[in-house]
């Protein structure tokens, strides 16, 4: 794992546009936090205002069921971002996120973005543009998976 958030942002694709003196500026606004397996990140419901990025170990993402059982949707690791939207709307957490390992990861809350924002807009309009991206990215997936549970229109 890096040492300075700064290095470890340099292989995150939502800052692939920054500078390395943007990354280093960046760095102020965020900090790490180590979570150990079996606590939750977040809960489906939660009010959101952080993003985190997997510097190390996994996490299971869920959300309930119909039933109200949670249903494991997808495993991220090393790389992964979660709470995109949390920077962006003012909605409850759309699922929940628990520890399968010990993990750390790197913390922007909304607060911090707004700071960047104000101080260095030119480095917030490349993380939005790298949010965009991903939020979109996630959408062209979800789209992809729920054609195989949507029946075929005739």
């Amino acid at each position: 794992m890096a040492s300075r958030i700064s290095d470890y942002l340099a292989d995150v694709a939502m800052f692939s546009e920054l500078e390395s003196q943007e990354r280093i500026a960046l760095e102020k606004f965020m900090f790490f936090n180590r979570v150990s397996a079996g606590d939750f990140v977040f809960r489906e419901g939660d009010k959101g205002d952080f993003v985190c990025f997997v510097a190390s170990g996994a996490l299971e993402v869920s959300k309930l069921n119909r039933q109200g059982q949670p249903v494991v949707i997808t495993t991220l690791g090393k790389g992964s971002s979660l709470g995109e939207m949390s920077l962006i709307d003012q909605l409850t957490r759309s699922a929940t996120v628990r520890a399968k390992t010990t993990a750390s990861l790197v913390v922007l809350t909304r607060k911090g973005f707004d700071m960047v924002l104000k101080m260095h807009p030119e480095t917030g309009i490349k993380i939005l543009k790298g949010i965009a991206l991903q939020l979109s990215i996630n959408l062209r997936s979800t789209s992809d998976r729920l054609t195989e549970f949507v029946p075929q229109l005739t």
